[in-house]
């Protein structure tokens, strides 16, 4: 089911362990459909573990859940100050749930959040801004294991 005028409801939970496959599954989906120009250095197994390992245990994750069959649509980690993942199926863009998932992020760092993003993704770069996040820095991409040019986004109240 994709969603509609009568879409349903969206309900932003934190992950339990029971949601890391269902998470990573969106992680790779969603990046897969926005960023097809990026060369990926895991493969599908080895995010699946990280977020099964690393990300869903020891790392403030949440999940945006259809109340339809469609389970999780959306998946938001937390870093401190950082929003460290932010990623939507692709048929779920557009519905305000990556709004939901930023104004959750707003509430839990009051002072300021931060984030990195691909150069390419002009998308989200557009989405952050109309959330007010401004650009701060831009790189050619070293300091990431992608290898791929980015920017850093920062919100202050």
């Amino acid at each position: 089911m994709t969603p509609s005028s009568t879409a349903p409801k969206i309900t932003l939970r934190r992950a339990v362990a029971d949601d890391a496959d269902s998470a990573a599954d969106v992680l790779l989906r969603s990046r897969g459909a926005a960023l097809p120009t990026v060369d990926w250095p895991r493969s599908d197994d080895e995010v699946r573990g990280y977020f099964r390992d690393v990300v869903v245990p020891h790392r403030e994750t949440w999940v945006a859940e259809a109340s339809s069959a469609d389970g999780i649509v959306g998946v938001m980690v937390l870093d401190g100050d950082e929003v460290s993942q932010l990623y939507l199926l692709s048929d779920w863009r557009g519905h305000g749930i990556g709004d939901l998932f930023l104004a959750l992020a707003k509430e839990r760092s009051p002072d300021g959040l931060t984030l990195w993003t691909f150069q390419v993704n002009k998308p989200a770069h557009r989405f952050y801004e109309r959330h007010g996040f401004v650009a701060v820095e831009y790189t050619d991409g070293s300091g990431n294991e992608e290898r791929e040019p980015d920017v850093r986004f920062v919100w202050q109240p």
